[in-house]
C-alpha cells in the first residue's frame, strides 16, 4: 500500500510538472484524457446550461402521453465524432431542428469555462454540422509546427492557429497580402518564415528591400532579383509588368480556343498551360512599403507615382500570369498618398502583427473585418509573433509563427539556391554572389533561357 500512495505521489508530480514546464507534453500523456471523459460526462447538462438544447418534440411529446411515460428531457446535439488532437479535441456535433451554427459560436466561451478548456473555436461545416475545435493549452505561447502539414504547390504553411490548426499561406486561392507591424512586432520573422517555406518550391523570388538590402540580402542565393533602393525598385518593377506582358502573350498563343476543344481545357492562366509550357510563378516581397511611396522632390514624386503605378498593376492583372505580392510595412494609409488605397484594395489577404495605434489596424481590417481591429491592438508587446490574420471573407484567426533565425533562413535558401530560376527580364537586377550556380534554371520547360 505504501508503494502504491507513493507511486500516486510521483504520478501526480509529474503530472503537475509537466502542465507547468511542458504544456503539450502534459497534454498528451494526462490532459486528452482526462478532457474526454470531461467532455462526455458534462456534456448533457453543459449544453443544457447553456441553452444549446431544443425542447422534445410534439410526436415524442404526444407517444410518452399515450404510453403514460415521464415528459422527455430537451436534447443537446447530436455527438457525431470526437477526436483527440497533439492539441485539443475536435467535437463534431449535428444539430437538431430549430437550432443554428451562430448559437454554438455564441456560446464558445461559456463551452471553454464549462469543459476546462483553454480555447473552443467553432465553425460550420455543411447545413445542421458544426465542428467544435477546442485546445486544451496555450499553442501560441511556445509555437510547435507539427512534423507533417498539408504541402501543395504555392502553399507554405507559416504559422500556427489559436486552435492548433496550421496557418497556410496559399498564393492560389488569395494571390496577394498585406503584412502590417510595429518596430519589434515580429514582422521580419513572419516573412524570414515565408522565404524559407517557399525555397524548396519551383518558384521565383523576387525582393524589394529598400534598407539597403538589411533584411533580404542575407537570402539573396534563392532570389533571381533584387533591389535595394528605390530607383531600383522602380527599374525591377517595371521589368516585372515587361515579363506579366509576355506571359499573357504566351497564354493567348496556347489558349486553344477550337470547336473541338472541351471548354474545361482552355487556359485563362498559367496553371492552365501544359507543364512543359507553364512558366515559373513569382513572387514579389517588399519589405517596408512606405519607403517606396514616400518623396521629397519633384524627380522623387515621379518615380513614386511609377511605383506605385507598377504595383497596382501586378496587383490587378498578375494572378493570371502567376505573379504574386506579398506586401509588408508598419503602416499602409491614405497618407503614403495617392493610389495607395487602391493597391490596398487588391491585397486580399491581411495580417496584422501588434500595432501602435488603432488606426494602423483600421488600414489593415477596417474595410474586411471591423472586429479583427480590437484584437489587433490588443496583442501585448512582449508576445513577438503573435498576429492577427484575415481576407477579404471577414474572416479571422489569431496566429503565431515559429522563430525562425535569420542564420536558419540563410541556410535554408542556401541549401536550394540550385532551384533559383532565371529570368531574362530580371537578368540586369540578380544578385551577385559568390556560390550561385553557375548554369541557370530555365524559365520554363519549353524554351531554356540562355544568359
Amino acid at each position: 500500500m505504501t508503494w502504491l500512495m507513493v507511486a500516486l505521489v510521483l504520478v501526480v508530480a509529474a503530472a503537475g510538472l509537466l502542465r507547468w514546464r511542458r504544456p503539450a507534453w502534459y497534454w498528451l500523456t494526462f490532459g486528452v484524457t482526462f478532457a474526454v471523459v470531461r467532455v462526455l460526462v458534462r456534456y448533457g447538462s453543459v449544453m443544457d446550461a447553456c441553452g444549446l438544447t431544443v425542447p422534445p418534440s410534439r410526436w415524442r411529446l404526444t407517444l410518452a402521453r399515450v404510453a403514460n411515460r415521464p415528459v422527455p428531457e430537451s436534447r443537446p446535439p447530436r455527438i457525431l465524432r470526437l477526436r483527440p488532437t497533439r492539441t485539443g479535441l475536435v467535437l463534431r456535433l449535428k444539430l437538431r431542428p430549430g437550432q443554428d451554427a451562430f448559437d454554438i459560436a455564441a456560446a464558445s466561451d461559456r463551452l471553454r469555462h464549462s469543459f476546462a478548456m483553454y480555447g473552443v473555436t467553432s465553425r460550420e461545416l455543411r447545413s445542421g454540422v458544426v465542428e467544435l475545435r477546442m485546445t486544451g493549452y496555450d499553442v501560441l505561447k511556445r509555437v510547435q509546427m507539427p512534423a507533417k502539414t498539408d504541402t501543395a504547390p504555392m502553399r507554405v504553411p507559416v504559422a500556427l492557429r489559436e486552435d492548433g490548426s496550421v496557418h497556410y499561406r496559399d498564393y492560389r486561392a488569395i494571390p496577394h497580402a498585406l503584412t502590417l507591424g510595429a518596430t519589434e512586432s515580429g514582422k521580419s520573422v513572419y516573412q524570414r518564415n515565408l522565404v524559407a517555406g517557399l525555397a524548396p518550391m519551383d518558384v521565383a523570388l523576387v525582393g524589394i528591400d529598400c534598407k539597403q538590402g538589411v533584411e533580404l540580402y542575407p537570402l539573396a542565393r534563392r532570389f533571381s532579383a533584387l533591389a535595394v533602393a528605390p530607383d531600383t525598385a522602380a527599374e525591377l518593377l517595371d521589368a516585372l509588368v515587361n515579363h506579366m506582358e509576355g506571359v499573357y502573350q504566351l497564354i493567348r498563343a496556347e489558349q486553344r480556343i477550337t470547336a473541338d476543344v472541351p471548354d474545361a481545357e482552355i487556359a485563362a492562366g498559367i496553371w492552365d498551360l501544359p507543364d512543359h509550357l507553364r512558366p515559373v510563378p513569382i513572387v514579389v516581397l517588399v519589405d517596408e512599403v512606405a519607403e517606396l511611396a514616400l518623396f521629397a522632390t519633384k524627380d522623387e514624386e515621379k518615380r513614386r507615382d511609377r511605383i506605385i503605378t507598377a504595383l497596382a498593376r501586378l496587383a490587378q492583372l498578375g494572378r493570371a500570369a502567376g505573379i504574386y505580392l506579398e506586401i509588408c510595412g508598419q503602416r499602409f494609409g491614405s497618407e503614403l498618398g495617392k493610389g495607395i488605397t487602391m493597391l490596398r484594395a487588391q491585397l486580399t489577404g491581411r495580417t496584422a502583427h501588434r500595432v501602435n495605434d488603432e488606426s494602423s489596424a483600421n488600414m489593415a481590417f477596417g474595410d474586411i473585418a471591423p472586429d479583427a481591429v480590437l484584437a489587433a491592438i490588443q496583442i501585448p508587446a512582449d508576445m513577438r509573433g503573435l498576429a492577427i490574420a484575415g481576407d477579404s471573407t471577414g474572416g479571422w484567426h489569431r496566429i503565431r509563427a515559429p522563430h525562425t533565425s535569420l542564420r536558419q533562413a540563410v541556410n535554408t535558401c542556401n541549401r536550394h539556391a540550385d532551384r533559383t530560376p532565371y529570368l531574362p527580364e530580371l537578368a540586369a537586377f540578380r544578385p551577385l554572389l559568390p556560390g550561385i550556380p553557375a548554369a541557370p534554371v530555365p524559365l520554363s520547360k519549353a524554351a531554356p533561357a540562355t544568359a
